[in-house]
């Protein structure tokens, strides 16, 4: 008899729906398969966007979430989780509930609280939702330096003066295992992401600050660690692979329209044959 094909890991991502595809669900999808992972994929939200920037949205009902997801996980053996967009603070208790059911599998959280352009995802009830119900079951949270001081900010007044390193320990004190802060953000020459645990931190990667602006980097490195993770590396060690193939993506992004960058997810399969 043939050896019966193996079925490679699965990961589940719950997030807003971008149809020009360089966020969003279709980021992720794109992400994971690239790295030999199966994509399923719950829908919170539906956009209208280009790649300028988002028009409008609409959330999904919170039990349409919910159906989505059980649908899939009385089907299929996940191995990880990938939450982006929420869209509402009744999707937040969804996608918490369901979550809470299945401790064992990672929970890897890109809080998409805005999009590049400025159009709000979130206010203020949902981000305390979100630090309530979700960062305690989270295992790992990837927020660029904005969203981390807006989540770990115990007033607004004190969010744009809050050191990194201590919206981090808030985030981990809220139960969060690990909180990787992007630093795309910040006014410096290169782009520093730092991780951290409830000790405090892990590892620092600098990378090249590239010129140009791209649309869906978030989404592509937060899909990244969810499939390293899914296919069995630690969390360090996925963090770290995780950054280098997002690099890549943006170091081969293209412009397909008259707005932002997006990341090849791809780009290992357009290589010329000499750099093989």
């Amino acid at each position: 008899m043939s050896t019966p094909p193996v079925t490679p890991p699965i990961v589940m991502t719950l997030a807003g729906s971008d149809p020009t595809g360089g966020a969003g669900l279709q980021a992720d999808l794109l992400t994971l398969a690239s790295l030999g992972c199966h994509p399923l994929s719950v829908v919170t939200a539906v956009t209208i966007q280009d790649s300028s920037g988002v028009t409008d949205f609409l959330v999904m009902d919170a039990e349409w979430v919910v159906d989505q997801a059980r649908a899939l996980l009385e089907d299929m053996k996940v191995s990880a989780f990938k939450v982006g967009m929420i869209g509402s603070v009744e999707n937040v208790a969804a996608i918490a509930e369901v979550v809470s059911d299945y401790p064992e599998i990672p929970l890897i959280v890109d809080p998409v609280l805005a999009s590049g352009g400025g159009h709000a995802f979130a206010d203020e009830d949902l981000i305390a939702a979100f630090r309530e119900m979700i960062l305690p079951q989270t295992t790992i949270v990837t927020p660029n330096s904005i969203e981390a001081r807006r989540l770990a900010a115990n007033d607004p007044d004190e969010e744009d003066g809050l050191e990194l390193a201590l919206a981090a320990e808030r985030m981990t004190q809220l139960g969060c295992e690990y909180v990787l802060v992007t630093g795309t953000h910040e006014n410096t020459r290169v782009v520093t992401n730092t991780l951290y645990d409830s000790q405090g931190q892990v590892r620092a990667d600098s990378w090249e600050r590239l010129p140009g602006s791209y649309h869906g980097s978030g989404c592509t490195l937060a899909s990244a660690i969810a499939g390293m993770i899914a296919s069995g590396s630690s969390v360090a060690e996925a963090v770290r692979e995780a950054q280098d193939y997002t690099y890549q993506t943006l170091k081969h992004a293209f412009r397909p329209g008259m707005g932002q960058f997006i990341p090849d997810r791809l780009f290992w399969a357009r290589k010329e044959n000499d750099d093989d």
